[in-house]
């Protein structure tokens, strides 16, 4: 008889643990990562685990997934041993949704749903059977309204992101492992899943939850623990942490302001955007920024906050208006004509638009200097690789050497690499379109850092960011678009989350 999700989780008592794992030691060549960790995760429960990039986590989450063996301690579900392996942890009702989905984009729904283990009738394959339990699995996701004979790769990412949950549902999972399942959904998709986690969380299901964005783990979690270097160092119920106090666990430092925001003396304006359109999106902004400002520009999803920025670095053509640089009327046509302007963006999406992940630190960072580096008619191997090391040495770029592939870094060491290339060519005007997106909160504060200094040393710099928080903390000014245009401006000591949200999605500043 099929078991519906979460129903067999109400016979485990308030005291008994759905998942224990106690004392967990992983090793590496080299590394040490996971060093004793131990945790409890109760049936109808959502469990929060929080750390920095190389905290432990993921080797956490592989090691009860199955994929990595531990080199000591135990694992245990219901009170019994998890035996060995990936379809060991499956058969126990373990299931992983990493950041990077595991769907088949050219199979249907349904074939996702129950990839390997079909229903069959007779020795062929029960369509019929199949059909409807990936409808009663779709049900409880709030996917209605998809069909299970679907293509998975025609549907939008959010819809693919509760497939993946459907998926756990289908496979009669008991614990359920979400690993930053927000990181590319907007506003909108993020409420339907924080929906379905609670719906989950009633039935019964035990859920570990683990986010950077710590208005999440607040939002979500009946409880968070905290690892850095590979061990537990705190574990408590929400209703014990502040955000403060969390991230000082995360972070093993006093953190007097998270960010480290001062006032600094401005210079003349260097960029001044007139009525800047650039069709369909951006209708019309008009804005200026000062030499060592720190402009922040806020707005719902599709606002045109990106496409401002674009626009003003070349890479999207200005059908409207006017942009002037140090009083002087640009057209620029491509980036690299921005760049060698002094005007430089860096992408919100840094692994499909900021770096070749395939190249080296040093490749990377010298992509917006060759022009500086050629000497002789090539590009000169000694001052590249200069370039490459002061860069990563001004950004704390933790990697063995320059010549680490990019891909294998870090999230915020590779948002490091972007911001070295972007300061490599001394650039008057530095556009940071979300630049600490998917990033941890050690990271974070260090690029809070980084931007600062950029503006001590007399960049003008405008920040879009989705987290209202980093606005406030960061920004000089913040100009807020609703709808292609800037419908209000607010100096740093009126702005609030309040009247941010408010005129962003209203479009009326009061």
């Amino acid at each position: 008889m099929k078991r519906e999700p979460g129903s067999a989780l109400h016979a485990t008592t308030v005291h008994s643990p759905l998942l224990r794992m106690s004392g967990i030691v992983k090793s590496f060549p080299g590394v040490k990562a996971l060093r004793g960790v131990s945790l409890e995760l109760h049936a109808g429960h959502v469990m929060a685990i929080v750390g920095e990039n190389g905290a432990g986590k993921s080797s956490l989450i592989k090691t009860l997934s199955g994929a990595y063996e531990p080199d000591e301690g135990t694992i245990e579900i219901d009170g019994r041993p998890l035996a060995r392996g990936t379809q060991a942890a499956i058969d126990a009702g373990v299931a992983v949704i990493y950041q990077e989905l595991s769907l088949v984009n050219d199979m249907t729904v349904a074939e996702n749903l129950f990839l390997g283990r079909m229903p069959t009738r007779y020795g062929f394959l029960a369509q019929r059977e199949a059909q409807a339990a990936a409808r009663e699995a779709l049900a409880q996701v709030g996917l209605e309204g998809v069909s299970p004979s679907m293509r998975v790769g025609d549907l939008p990412l959010n819809k693919r992101q509760l497939v993946e949950v459907a998926k756990a549902l289908a496979r009669d999972a008991r614990i359920l492992v979400m690993d930053e399942p927000t990181a590319a959904l907007q506003h909108h998709d993020i409420e339907n899943l924080y929906a379905v986690v609670r719906r989950l969380r009633a039935a019964g299901m035990g859920i570990i939850f683990i986010s950077h964005h710590l208005e999440e783990v607040f939002e979500l979690a009946d409880s968070a623990v905290v690892m850095r270097d590979g061990a537990t160092v705190g574990a408590r119920p929400m209703s014990e942490w502040t955000e403060p106090a969390l991230v000082q666990a995360m972070v093993a430092r006093n953190l007097d302001s998270f960010y480290p925001w001062q006032p600094r003396a401005y210079g003349d304006v260097v960029l001044e955007a007139r009525n800047v359109a650039s069709a369909p999106v951006l209708r019309g902004a008009s804005f200026s920024v000062r030499a060592g400002e720190i402009v922040g520009i806020g707005g719902i999803a599709g606002a045109g906050r990106t496409e401002l920025l674009k626009t003003l670095c070349g890479a999207l053509p200005l059908t409207g208006g006017e942009l002037w640089l140090r009083g002087r009327k640009l057209a620029l046509h491509s980036p690299a004509q921005g760049v060698r302007e002094g005007i430089v963006y860096t992408a919100e999406d840094r692994k499909l638009e900021g770096l070749v992940l395939d190249a080296s630190i040093e490749e990377n960072i010298a992509l917006s200097s060759l022009r500086a580096l050629v000497r002789g008619g090539f590009v000169s191997a000694a001052r590249k690789r200069r370039l490459a090391r002061e860069a990563t040495e001004r950004f704390g770029v933790r990697a063995p050497s320059v010549l680490q592939t990019t891909g294998n870094l870090s999230g915020g060491n590779q948002q490091k690499v972007i911001l070295g290339r972007a300061t490599a060519t001394s650039p008057a005007v530095i556009l940071l379109d979300e630049p600490t997106r998917g990033i941890d909160v050690g990271a974070k504060t260090e690029i809070y850092a980084d931007i600062v200094e950029m503006a001590r040393a007399g960049a003008a710099v405008v920040l879009v960011s989705s987290e209202l928080p980093e606005l406030l903390g960061m920004s000089d000014r913040v100009l807020v678009m609703y709808r292609g245009s800037i419908v209000g401006e607010l100096a740093r000591e009126d702005a609030s989350s309040e009247t941010i949200i408010q005129w962003a999605t209203t479009g009326v500043a009061a």
